[in-house]
């Protein structure tokens, strides 16, 4: 079964208003086995749309649209859609009587031209909608392909899908799509052609499909399966997890919305040991990561942003002599500083960071994206150099997720 979604509205396109109903969407269909090919965006005009439709209608099986359902005269969904497929627009008395009682209700007479979304094709199926004034249609094409018609409003939207569509699907397609079920690996400290590298023969596959995505400082593979019910998917899914990870190792850190700051926490909570974070070029991102993740008061005793060398030399004890001998942006001071916050606070893990974000500061032996991480823990400290690249806001993320991967892989060793 193929879907495609096409979203009605100029606003779209001009970058006004951000298409979360399509994204809403998108996500609901797999769990009916429909696979969602194209996505769409055309603006509020009557040949374009009809245009988009004649495409869409060539080429799939379901065939949703949002937008266009309202009173306006650039509100034109139904009716372009009603001729394209050669079917006439009709007065749905039912539809006009709850209009009337949907603005009398607020004491205001209905407009004229609310009227209008009481107009719809004649062979189609209604859907009521609970937050508004404009219904939902769907209806079959002569040929069994069929196209449902949903407000624009993310409210209507939403609630519409929920009430009217999902057990529209349920009846029509419930029975024979089968499911599609996805998982999705996180992997960090390795780059996006690593990893297709160390599983070149996997990505081949057709059910289950591996799909790699990359974003700064994470890498993720995307496992969907196809199959006739959840169970014999999620065994797909099971399979071909244990296969790339068994590849991959330890730069597996999480699956679907399990973040690296929250498997970290969890993982020093359970080992009943407490961390604290003192950093320089990050200005407190760490601390704020690990702060998102609920429960982690229970692991996490402080953060220190010393940005300054005066602040390092007050706040975490680093000495005058190491900072003139080796620069704030060094192994020895990220040592210095992740000694000294574990010092200070009495933590188990002292971790900091220290290092150039850009664009300026950068010199001939110290570049822009130079990042020196450091580690204190009972087994001894150490700092690691790091090269990172892009802008300001990325040097700094990914000096976070190596600084949090650094805690992970420091626990996962002993």
């Amino acid at each position: 079964m193929r879907a495609e979604i096409i979203s009605v509205g100029t606003e779209l396109l001009l970058g006004q208003v951000v298409d979360t109903n399509a994204v809403y969407l998108s996500s609901l269909l797999p769990k009916f086995g429909i696979d969602l090919y194209y996505r769409i965006t055309v603006g509020d005009n009557s040949s374009r749309l009809t245009e988009a439709l004649k495409t869409a209608l060539s080429r799939s099986d379901l065939v949703f649209t949002i937008g266009g359902l309202g009173p306006t005269q650039d509100d034109l969904t139904k009716e372009t859609v009603a001729q394209l497929v050669g079917d006439e627009m009709v007065l749905d008395e039912e539809i006009a009587a709850k209009l009337r009682g949907f603005f009398a209700a607020r004491g205001v007479e209905m407009p004229p031209s609310n009227l209008k979304q009481a107009m719809v094709p004649r062979r189609g199926r209604t859907f009521p909608n609970p937050l508004g004034t404009a219904p939902g249609v769907a209806f079959e094409t002569d040929d069994g392909k069929a196209v449902i018609l949903l407000p624009g409003p993310p409210r209507e939207f939403t609630a519409m899908v929920d009430q009217c569509v999902v057990p529209y699907l349920q009846e029509k397609f419930g029975q024979t799509a089968g499911v599609i079920r996805s998982r999705v690996l996180r992997l960090t400290g390795i780059g996006e052609s690593s990893v297709e590298d160390a599983i070149k023969h996997l990505l081949s596959s057709t059910n289950p499909t591996v799909a790699p995505l990359a974003s700064p400082g994470e890498v993720r593979l995307r496992i969907t399966a196809k199959a006739v019910d959840a169970a014999q998917a999620e065994a797909m899914i099971d399979e071909m997890d244990s296969k790339l990870a068994s590849i991959l190792g330890h730069y597996v850190f999480g699956r679907d919305d399990e973040t690296l700051e929250r498997v970290v926490v969890e993982s020093l909570i359970a080992r009943k040991l407490t961390l604290a974070v003192a950093e320089s070029c990050t200005g407190g991102l760490i601390a704020n990561r690990i702060t998102d993740v609920p429960g982690c008061s229970a692991t996490f005793l402080a953060g220190v942003v010393a940005y300054s060398n005066d602040a390092k030399k007050k706040l975490l004890g680093v000495s005058e002599e190491l900072l003139a001998a080796h620069g704030a942006v060094s192994e020895p001071v990220a040592k210095a500083m992740a000694e000294g916050i574990k010092k200070v606070t009495g933590a188990d893990i002292g971790l900091s960071t220290t290092g150039i974000a850009g664009p300026t500061g950068a010199t001939e032996t110290k570049p822009v994206g130079l990042v020196f991480i450091g580690i204190s823990t009972a087994n001894g400290t150490l700092a690691e150099r790091h090269q990172f690249a892009g802008s300001r806001a990325d040097v700094k993320l990914r000096a976070s997720q190596a600084a949090l991967d650094m805690v992970r892989m420091s626990l996962m060793t002993g």
